[in-house]
């Protein structure tokens, strides 16, 4: 195990090996996750992996019966392994929250040594930060909360958080303090769905204390599960890199969509410019552009950054440019669908459109996000006849921000189906999709991910967005 410390100027990084010694302080641990969904159920599974006795906890009672059941509802976690930690008793999950404060429980005879908080921190409609789920999860644990327990927030949030509003709502319903009664600490998720290269062992943990003493709770905890642990100054400090990670993806993005139009005005494909670009072997980093961004993180922690430096008096034009630029890529492809159609003697009322790829990025079933959804609405209030394919996504679960949509059923894949569509909006590639039946099959094909450059196909019913 590696421990690599980011420390204030002028002290020295160190580095331990001695993986043995930290597992050692680990001994016989218990922990709880909260929240069982795309970062929580991993790292549920990689602690059972590492000897820990894990107590997964979740308010959805059907997550919670499959678990317990050893069966998987997020398509790259394997059922197998879930039941395999189930039967060996290294996880159970649970609704019941009052289990983190019991000595005895379906876990083991010790009481719970540490509570991950994974919980979602969406926006409001008015781009505010939305802390609801990490507070009433707060406010749950809170009464059931003993002494010398560790709490670490896991979701992404401004600068800050951990140590206000967390630490107030824990202190308030617990009548403890932290940093003296129990430990607190934040660890932002670094999860990478539908990478298989991606690991929670091999992914460097960033780890803010509350106290000195809280940091080194959290190490402990930490070094059980995840081979090299990054420790810095306090939890504003490992909050402030998590949006830094994810502003530096949305902002690079934003440069790409927004020199993609620059460039088709040029008679230049950004794709070609990226391709060329990224053969310098430094000082570049290739991005790609898309229909709009998605997923949980980068098309929301520019606002959470933007929102917190209104707060103390700062502004961020740089972020909020990029996030307005991201924002506006789904007009301008609707925008490119109108002219794909007119070209075709074709408007978009009427239309047969089928938009290919529902999950906000290639290989998952995550579609929270999803520009796919910001696209299908805006071509429906155009008066298109719209219908989704997504090997991944066979049939839209209800969410919060598009359930107008929850019910609606993926197309079948087949020359019958597609054809019959006036037009194909790519939105997602997944690699599960076979692009040259869909050249072959297809009338018409709108392309945001420049997948259709590797196939059979006349150019002209191949149009670039």
């Amino acid at each position: 195990m590696k421990l690599r410390h980011a420390l204030p100027k002028g002290k020295s990084e160190t580095s331990f090996s001695n993986r043995a010694a930290w597992a050692s302080c680990a001994h016989g641990m218990n922990i709880a996750i909260i929240g069982l969904g795309y970062v929580g159920l991993p790292l549920c599974l990689q602690f059972a992996r590492s000897g820990v006795r894990v107590l997964g906890l979740d308010i959805d009672a059907k997550k919670v019966s499959a678990l317990n059941a050893g069966r998987s509802y997020i398509k790259h976690i394997a059922a197998a392994e879930i039941k395999k930690f189930v039967r060996a008793g290294k996880f159970s999950a649970s609704t019941d929250f009052s289990k983190i404060g019991n000595r005895k429980s379906e876990i083991g005879n010790e009481k719970i040594d540490a509570i991950l908080i994974c919980v979602p921190t969406p926006l409001k409609k008015n781009r505010a930060p939305d802390l609801s789920f990490v507070l009433k999860t707060g406010k749950a644990i809170a009464p059931h909360l003993q002494r010398g327990q560790l709490v670490v927030l896991e979701s992404t949030t401004y600068p800050g958080t951990t140590e206000n509003e967390l630490c107030e709502v824990l202190e308030r319903g617990s009548k403890l303090k932290a940093g003296k009664d129990f430990h607190l600490a934040f660890s932002p998720e670094r999860e990478d769905p539908g990478n298989p290269k991606s690991k929670v062992a091999e992914i460097p943990k960033v780890i803010g204390g509350f106290t000195p003493a809280c940091l080194e709770a959290a190490k402990k905890v930490y070094a059980r599960a995840v081979r090299t642990l990054v420790p810095v100054a306090n939890c504003r400090t490992a909050e402030a890199a998590k949006l830094l990670e994810n502003v530096f993806r949305g902002v690079n993005i934003a440069l790409v969509n927004e020199l993609k139009g620059v460039y088709a005005a040029m008679d230049i494909d950004i794709w070609d410019v990226i391709v060329a670009a990224r053969t310098k072997p430094f000082g570049f980093m290739p991005f790609y552009p898309g229909p709009g961004l998605g997923g949980h993180c980068i098309p929301i922690d520019p606002f959470y950054l933007a929102w917190k430096a209104k707060q103390v008096g700062q502004e961020t034009r740089f972020v909020e440019l990029a996030g307005e630029i991201n924002r506006a890529m789904p007009q301008k492809v609707i925008a490119r669908v109108g002219k794909a159609l007119a070209a075709q003697k074709k408007s978009l009322r009427g239309a047969r459109i089928l938009v290919l790829g529902l999950a906000y990025k290639a290989n998952v079933d995550d579609d929270r996000e999803s520009p796919s959804y910001v696209l299908m609405d805006l071509l429906k209030a155009r008066g298109t006849k719209i219908s989704y394919f997504d090997p991944h996504v066979p049939a839209i679960r209800k969410t919060r921000e598009h359930a107008h949509w929850a019910g609606t059923k993926s197309v079948k894949w087949n020359r019958k189906t597609i054809s019959s569509f006036d037009l194909v909006l790519i939105s997602t590639a997944h690699d599960a999709i076979n692009f040259q039946q869909l050249a072959d099959w297809s009338k018409l094909i709108v392309d945001t991910r420049n997948v259709m450059a590797k196939c059979e196909i006349a150019p002209e019913r191949v149009w670039k967005a």
